[in-house]
């Protein structure tokens, strides 16, 4: 799978005000959409791209049968998310 693929999210957020995916949807290589469960995340993190301010997320997801690790980015200012990249 590519790397930086905007993906589709549906995510919650905490009564403490922390934002936690829970489960995404993305088109892959064979041109179908699949959803992918998150079953944790491992950690986040604050960055700024040129100025504009992410959170990365670490997380473990069930893809298709497989556990697999990824990073998922949200963009503050625009909303969006991206599937940063597959760990394993």
């Amino acid at each position: 799978m590519e790397r930086n693929v905007k993906v589709e999210v549906i995510a919650l957020w905490e009564t403490d005000g922390q934002l936690r995916p829970l489960r995404f949807r993305f088109t892959g290589e064979d041109h179908q959409l699949h959803s992918a469960g998150i079953d944790q995340v491992l950690s986040i993190r604050q960055v700024a791209y040129v100025g504009v301010d992410a959170l990365i997320f670490l997380c473990r997801a069930c893809v298709e049968g497989r556990e697999r690790m990824l990073e998922l980015k949200y963009t503050i200012r625009s909303h969006s998310w991206t599937l940063l990249r597959w760990i394993y």
